[in-house]
Formats: structure tokens, sequence, C-alpha cells
């Protein structure tokens, strides 16, 4: 037989009634939602609805919509580029007409030329110096400028250049000063040789550009004289040349300049020296050497030919080669 064991009873735990104060709230509360009037409205499934989703984020669309507008360009765009574009389209509008522009137009105009013709950007007068009283005639003239005008309307460059293309004009600066003024300052070329040719003769500078022409030889005596097709385009070999015949004084007469390639040293009673067409200079001084010693150009000699360096050329004159000729057959006879 099994042995008996005592066996223990489960406990069950009963609410128990409240009592007290406990109570008391209790039967309260309960009175009061049975007491409550309940407040139906209209559409509140769809309330119910909502506030039963479970989802809180937005649609798709939603988000790709946000997501677009957060993008750099796309939000630079709403700040800036709408407004400019409304700003553009607003001004397009008002200037389609041709009446608001040309209104327009003709303000702008007014108050340009209203503020270019104040008193203190007007010159009235041009002031020339270093010209001589021909030349600046000349600028005055090739200058046309109707005073009183506006800075505004001077070109400064133009004027310059056209100044600068007169012969006479070496350099020329162009400015306006204080007070209205238009100061033109020049650098006249001074000439230093004379050219003689068909057309006439004209003073040349020591680059050889024309400077002025003259009448006559007279009228410029004290600078020396060059000839020659092509001799102003060696202007400054000619003066080499004459500088080393300065020992000779006034018999020099002045440069031929032959075939375009070489010079001619013309003297007094026709004597000439024939100079070759490279180191004209070195045989030149050749030359006065043998003169120094042997007064080679105080004799009748007609030319003296440096053509050829290693030989040397004298030739006589018409009358010494006759007295020569004559006194060799006097001799002849008498031997």
């Amino acid at each position: 037989m099994r042995p008996l064991t005592a066996t223990r009873a489960p406990v069950i735990h009963r609410a128990k009634p409240l009592s007290g104060p406990d109570a008391e709230f209790q039967s309260a509360d309960a009175d009061a939602v049975r007491a409550e009037p309940k407040l139906r409205l209209r559409g509140g499934r769809f309330f119910r609805r909502g506030k039963g989703r479970a989802d809180p984020a937005p649609s798709r669309f939603s988000y790709r919509f946000q997501r677009w507008m957060l993008t750099p360009g796309i939000r630079l765009g709403v700040k800036i580029g709408v407004p400019l574009c409304a700003v553009v389209a607003t001004v397009g509008l008002y200037f389609a007409a041709e009446e608001r522009r040309e209104a327009v137009r003709a303000q702008v105009d007014n108050l340009i030329t209203s503020f270019q013709e104040r008193p203190e950007f007007m010159v009235k007068l041009m002031a020339i110096d270093g010209a001589g009283a021909g030349l600046a005639d000349d600028i005055r003239e090739v200058v046309p400028l109707d005073f009183p005008l506006s800075s505004w309307d001077l070109d400064v460059e133009q004027i310059r250049d056209t100044i600068t293309g007169l012969d006479p004009v070496k350099s020329a600066t162009v400015r306006i000063r204080p007070g209205g003024i238009l100061q033109v300052d020049v650098v006249e070329r001074q000439p230093v040789i004379v050219w003689r040719t068909r057309e006439g003769i004209q003073l040349l500078d020591e680059t050889g550009i024309h400077v002025a022409e003259i009448a006559a030889r007279t009228e410029r005596s004290d600078l020396p004289l060059i000839a020659g097709q092509g001799a102003d385009q060696h202007v400054a070999e000619a003066l080499e040349l004459l500088a080393t015949a300065r020992s000779l004084g006034s018999r020099v007469r002045g440069l031929v300049r032959v075939g375009e390639r070489r010079w001619d040293l013309v003297l007094d009673r026709g004597q000439r020296v024939m100079l070759p067409t490279e180191r004209p200079v070195r045989a030149l001084e050749r030359v006065l050497a043998v003169n120094e010693v042997q007064d080679l150009l105080e004799r009748d000699v007609a030319v003296v030919d440096m053509r050829i360096g290693a030989r040397p050329t004298i030739r006589m004159t018409e009358a010494a080669s006759a007295d020569w000729w004559n006194t060799k057959v006097t001799m002849g006879n008498g031997q």
C-alpha cells in the first residue's frame, strides 16, 4: 500500500471589495464615466482611420519632391533664378514698346550730355609749344577744332597721330591742362643736309626724313649738299664722309650718289673723288693722306678713282694732259 502523503491545497486569491476612501473614489469615477455624454461627429470614421495609422512617413512623391528641393542647384534657382526671371520678364514687357525705348534713350542721352558739358570738362583753347610759326599754323590747319568743346569729345591719341604725321614734326605730346587748355608739345625735326633732286630742293634730317622744301640752295647755304637718286636713304653715310673731308674746307661742294650704290665727292675746279661701294670712308682717308704729303688735289687732277682699292687711278685735266703731251713731244724731238 502507498503511504499516505499530505497534499497542499492551492491558494486562490480573490479580489476583495474595496472599503473606505478607495471604494468611494472608484464608485465616483465609474459614475462619472457612465454619466458623461458621448459626442459623435460626422466623419468620425475618417479621423479614427487616420489616427490608427502606424507609419508616420510621407508618401513617395512627397519624399522625392523634398529631396529634389534640397538639391543646391534647385535651391539656388528658386532663390535667385525665379526672381531674376521675373524681373527680366517685367523689364522686357516694359521695353517691348518702341515709344518707351525712345523715351528712355532720350532721357539717358540728356543726362550724359548735361554731365559732359559741365564747365570743368570744357576745353576753350589750344596751346602749341616747341613749334615755329609756320609749323604752328600747319598744326592748327590739320587739327581744326571749334572751341569751346567738351573734353569727352576730344580724341587725344588721334590728334597726336595727326600732328606727328607732319613732316617737320619728330614727336609730339597732347594733353589737357587744368583750366580748359589743350596743350600740344612738339619736337621739330632739325634739317642737317640739303638734297637736290629733279623735283626740287629738300631739307632732310639725320635719318633722311623730309623736313621741308626750299626754293633755292642759297636759302640754306650753311648745310652740306647731296644729290642723286636714293641719296636720302644714305644720309648717315654722307654725313660721315663730309665729316672726314673737313680738312678740305670750302673746297667741298657736296656728294653725288651714283647708280644708287656709291658716292662721288665733288670739289671745286671740277675735281671729283670716285669712292668705292664698300668702305668709302677708308678710301677717302687714303686720298686725304696722299694729299697731305704730295698735294695731290692741288695739282691739275680731274678725277681720283678709288673704286678699285688695289689700283687707284688718277685722271688729269685736259689742259694738263695737253701740256704733258706737248712736253713729251718736245723732249722726243730734242732727243
